[in-house]
């Protein structure tokens, strides 16, 4: 029996929880790693980005006889240029869109609120059931909107923070570039024979599957994002380009990306007129179509191959158990999971297969 699968499984299920069991009971022991940890892990997870995104570029360079030292300058001087472009072109029209949405912001909330009080004399129309509901989520939205300022304070002392934490972005880039064909040699080096060489192979499929998913991942937002500008420019939406930019950075949480995206473009829209907003919602359905349809496939294949209901759970599960971060994470995980379990099944089946071999 201790040679079943399933067995082995329950077994190291078990042991998993025991640990965890134990690592909570004394997590105060821990307390310094997970300053430590929550310090670098924006800054790693933002320089893993870049790297991902970067390496082609070396490797590149290698081929072309470029020493590495010359390849990682080059690297971070084409960043710095991207960004100063980026800055150039359109940071004056986005910081003139900012400024405009603050000064109108006012007159924005007093239209939301009215169209919020609207639909609360309509509760008389409205089944018991429903009206209920809509009482409870006016409750929750009247209490949210009371802590508004404590959530805009600590957004902004989050924010300032943030700020001095990326300059370690550049630093984990570089160390990244330079050491990263160290790694898999010196995980692999306290194995040995077929276990060492699965080992290398499970980690390069792992980092196969990573760059797969961030640069795919990346690539859609941004062709998401000039999707909804120029739909949003067709329709003449006003602060186009700041809205374009949201519904971009919020694609790259699957699924719920782009219901994120169309909340703050149905608000401004509704204020400038009510029918924009079924524009604005035609605007981004056609994008989502055209992205879930053809861009995606294209660009992504089936490097992760992760059923729709799969992710919708993963995604549920994860924000419920590590907020944002759980949402932005669960299926880059899920996929390195999925690829560790797939490398041990192909292990056993060779095990099996050479073990029947040497019985016949």
């Amino acid at each position: 029996m201790t040679s079943k699968l399933w067995f082995q499984a329950g077994v190291g299920i078990i042991l998993a929880l025991i640990i965890i069991r134990l690592f909570i009971e004394v997590q105060a022991i821990f307390d310094p790693l997970f300053i430590i940890a929550q310090t670098i892990f924006v800054p790693l997870l933002l320089g893993g980005v870049l790297f991902y995104l970067t390496r082609p570029i070396l490797y590149f360079l290698e081929k072309r006889k470029f020493p590495k030292w010359s390849g990682i300058l080059i690297i971070v001087l084409i960043i710095v240029l991207v960004f100063w472009l980026l800055y150039a072109m359109i940071g004056p029209m986005v910081t003139k869109q900012v400024n405009s949405l603050v000064e109108n912001a006012p007159e924005i909330i007093e239209n939301t609120e009215d169209y919020v009080q609207y639909l609360l004399d309509q509760r008389d129309r409205l089944p018991a059931s429903l009206e209920e509901q809509l009482n409870g989520v006016t409750d929750q939205f009247g209490a949210r909107a009371a802590g508004i300022g404590t959530w805009i304070l600590s957004f902004l002392t989050s924010f300032i923070s943030g700020l001095f934490t990326l300059v370690l972005v550049p630093f984990f880039l570089i160390y990244l570039l330079i050491d990263h064909r160290k790694f898999v040699p010196f995980i692999s080096g306290f194995f040995s024979g077929a276990r060492q060489r699965w080992i290398s192979k499970t980690m390069r499929d792992i980092d196969d599957t990573l760059q797969a998913y961030i640069q795919g991942q990346l690539f859609v937002s941004f062709l998401v994002g000039v999707m909804l500008l120029i739909g949003y420019l067709i329709i003449g939406l006003e602060y186009s380009l700041l809205l374009a930019i949201i519904g971009m950075a919020t694609n790259v949480i699957p699924f719920l990306g782009p219901y994120i995206a169309v909340i703050p473009a149905i608000i401004i829209a509704l204020v400038q007129d009510p029918i924009m907003a079924l524009y604005v919602v035609i605007v981004m359905l056609v994008a989502q179509q055209i992205e879930s349809n053809f861009i995606t496939p294209n660009v992504m294949g089936k490097s992760l191959d992760v059923h729709p209901l799969t992710v919708i759970t993963l995604i549920l599960a994860a924000g419920n158990i590590a907020g944002l971060w759980g949402i932005i994470l669960a299926i880059p995980v899920y996929a390195v999971i999925k690829v560790i379990a797939k490398n041990i099944y192909a292990r056993r089946q060779e095990i099996g297969n050479t073990a029947t071999k040497d019985i016949d």
